[in-house]
């Protein structure tokens, strides 16, 4: 709902999680607040290949880090962008993981990710304080 905030409501949107009751109950809040919106939906792993058209953005919130093989994913999700695509992630911004936060992508990671994932630019958006992994943070790619 964030992403049509800032896109606008006329956004096509494709949300992918694996938890179907998620994905429905993000249906009805999309549904009563953004009803022009299209919202296509998909109960899948986001690191595995999909068949989706090719995209002008993709938001990444709090997953990166339960993925080992990290450079594949990113290189995945690059795949899906237009030349001009955006990622946007949003992570932990440590080195050190823990049961919750197996594989951390602090912000010096993400960049270097990012590059060799084929993104021409990465740029730090913000940084906020996290009572559970002291930052988080968002980055544009």
């Amino acid at each position: 709902m964030a992403l049509v905030e800032l896109v606008g409501p006329d956004a096509e949107i494709y949300a992918i999680d694996k938890d179907a009751r998620a994905l429905c109950s993000q249906e009805r809040a999309m549904r009563s607040r953004f009803p022009v919106t299209t919202l296509h939906q998909l109960v899948a792993d986001f690191t595995r290949p999909l068949a989706l058209p090719v995209l002008d953005g993709i938001v990444v919130a709090n997953a990166l880090h339960f993925q080992r093989d990290q450079d594949e994913v990113v290189r995945l999700l690059r795949s899906y962008l237009r030349p001009s695509g955006r990622l946007l992630i949003v992570e932990y911004n440590t080195e050190h993981g823990n049961l919750a936060v197996p594989y951390p992508v602090p912000y010096s990671r993400w960049r270097s990710l990012a590059t060799q994932a084929g993104f021409a630019h990465t740029e730090l958006l913000t940084k906020r304080p996290s009572r559970f992994l002291h930052e988080i943070y968002s980055a544009a790619s």
